[in-house]
């Protein structure tokens, strides 16, 4: 029988299917055997850019993250009302996915991190092997008030887990028994870079190219009217609703991810996001990043990116009112003695391979 790998994914945002997704694509290159399924509500196109083998998608919420309209504003009653609605059906849940391991011969559950995959492994008579930066518990503790209690519940679950894979830039996560750390991962540029300069008319130099990346729940409010102020620039940008502006170039095309450009770059400009920082960090990419004092994880990304990362830390507000002198800068160097690990991807997919290989 092929051995077959199911992926729990967390409901929020991309991040944390493009990170799985890319492991996943390691394991069935070592294992070409392998049979992934993820489970998650992502577009099916997004994970399609990372796996070229077999795989099958199963599109349940297994635990919520954060409801947000963008990646900056969150929404907290809507949160919990859904927390709160996870744990009711909590039972079911387990049972469905359950039923589905045993008729699938599923062999092991990979999380990246929804707290309800070790109940549903368990039950399963299976391992939780879970990955991550920081758990949903750390995120919901600092919010207090009514989410304690979902925190409290949130921590008992990962500390049944078997194993962890904690990458960097990460929070202690000291409730995960048997903890591994390992480098960073993410995918790798797979186009051909004078194809894209050509596809897409990027012909400015690499200095003076720009990408612009805020996750994929976006950014309301980006003053695109500012790009004005640097003709001499080339940006590009995956939203949508971007508008048509000289200078700046819209990828629309799904099968292409900001990875794939950010040879063709200077510096990259985002929001805190371990998915982002950590594809740009594996490939020496300074990045310009807006902070975000309300998410716990943001403070914990800043201090790591001066650490290990050419960088420059924005101001939302001034970047909001068009106040882009930052262009003109060079970003700082790191403040660290040491270079970051970077062999994230091959340390845990040759832990998954092995595993389903025995």
């Amino acid at each position: 029988m092929r051995p077959v790998l199911y992926l729990a994914i967390t409901s929020h945002g991309f991040g944390h299917a493009v990170r799985t997704a890319s492991v996943a694509a390691k394991v069935q290159e070592l294992l070409p055997d392998t049979l992934l399924v993820f489970v998650t509500t992502v577009p099916h196109w997004l994970l399609d850019g990372y796996i070229k083998g077999d795989f099958i998608q199963r599109p349940k919420m297994l635990d919520v993250g954060v409801i947000q309209p963008d990646s900056f504003t969150m929404d907290q009653p809507a949160t919990l009302e859904k927390l709160r609605n996870i744990r009711h059906r909590a039972k079911a849940i387990i049972a469905d996915e359950v039923n589905f391991l045993k008729t699938n011969r599923a062999s092991l559950v990979f999380a990246d991190i929804p707290p309800l995959a070790a109940p549903i492994a368990h039950t399963a008579g299976l391992p939780c092997w879970f990955m991550g930066n920081f758990g949903w518990d750390f995120i919901y503790r600092a919010w207090g008030g009514e989410f304690l209690a979902e925190a409290d519940w949130i921590t008992e679950k990962y500390q049944t887990g078997d194993r962890l894979f904690r990458l960097p830039l990460n929070e202690p996560m000291e409730q995960f028994p048997n903890i591994t750390n390992v480098g960073l991962i993410g995918g790798d540029p797979n186009h051909n870079l004078a194809a894209l300069r050509e596809a897409f008319g990027l012909h400015k130099p690499k200095e003076k190219t720009i990408l612009l990346s805020f996750g994929g729940l976006g950014l309301n409010g980006i003053p695109y009217g500012t790009l004005a102020q640097f003709p001499g620039y080339q940006f590009i940008t995956f939203d949508r609703q971007a508008p048509n502006l000289d200078n700046l170039c819209k990828i629309e095309d799904v099968s292409l991810r900001p990875v794939d450009f950010m040879p063709l770059c200077d510096r990259l400009v985002s929001k805190p996001g371990f998915g982002t920082f950590s594809e740009a960090m594996r490939l020496d990419m300074p990045i310009s990043t807006l902070t975000r004092d309300d998410f716990a994880e943001g403070e914990i990304l800043i201090e790591n990116l001066k650490t290990y990362s050419y960088h420059q830390i924005l101001d939302p507000t001034s970047f909001a009112a068009g106040n882009w002198d930052f262009l003109r800068e060079a970003p700082i160097p790191p403040t660290g003695d040491h270079p970051i690990n970077k062999n994230g991807l091959t340390a845990i997919a040759t832990e998954i391979a092995n595993f389903l290989s025995t």
